[in-house]
């Protein structure tokens, strides 16, 4: 008995410790199919999730920003501390039209540019690839097997730069009870760059600390424009 009651506590402590979910939001859809030669080609429906620095960190009482221009946390809407940080603040779901981001079918439109409130702004999507729950990413085994695509680039001006490739991600995105958002959100993304991110597996970076979101990083693809 004694041994669940502290189990029990455990468990709430990092609930209050751990990131929020604010507004849900509602993944594009992207048909892609799975081939081999006993079963042919089938058809399964798949979704896409921009990378977590997409998305919105907002007040919860407040609905105000919680991340300055630099995009680190703000301090004096977040708070100094990790616990008040994270009851103050929670990750939002986001428009993904507004991100430039369409699909149709099997089809995905990038945009880099969007005409907003009268200004063009880059928006530069990441996307990574989610399965057909669209809760974890897609993991995409090629050992024997091939992957495809094709870029349509006929209407793209001069100096434009796309990329899509495969990173080394965990499959859930590190979801766990101090990042409950996990690949639904898009977290979990790490490279050489290291930013100075909001969140480091859930926990606020009140100290702004240049780490990677997942040092251990998910795989799912991603789809840069």
């Amino acid at each position: 008995m004694a041994r669940s009651l502290i189990l029990s506590g455990l468990a709430l402590l990092l609930l209050v410790l751990g990131q929020q979910i604010g507004k849900a939001e509602v993944h594009p859809k992207l048909t892609t199919q799975v081939c081999t030669k006993k079963h042919g080609c089938v058809t399964q429906q798949t979704y896409l999730v921009l990378d977590a620095l997409s998305h919105p960190i907002q007040n919860i009482k407040t609905g105000g920003s919680c991340t300055n221009s630099s995009g680190q946390l703000d301090l004096s809407v977040c708070g100094t501390e990790k616990k008040a940080c994270v009851q103050n603040c929670a990750l939002e779901g986001i428009d993904y039209a507004q991100h430039g981001v369409e699909t149709q079918g099997s089809s995905l439109t990038l945009r880099q540019y969007l005409n907003i409130s009268g200004v063009q702004q880059s928006v530069s999507p990441r996307l990574y690839l989610l399965g057909p729950t669209a809760q974890n990413y897609e993991m995409l085994q090629l050992l024997n097997q091939e992957f495809t695509f094709i870029v349509d680039v006929s209407n793209l001006p001069c100096g434009m730069n796309g990329a899509l490739y495969f990173s080394e991600m965990a499959r859930s995105g590190g979801r766990s009870n101090l990042n409950p958002a996990g690949a639904s959100y898009g977290t979990g993304y790490c490279d050489a760059q290291c930013p100075a991110i909001s969140w480091i597996n859930g926990v606020a970076n009140v100290d702004v600390v240049k780490v990677g979101d997942l040092r251990a990083a998910p795989s799912g693809l991603d789809v840069s424009s």
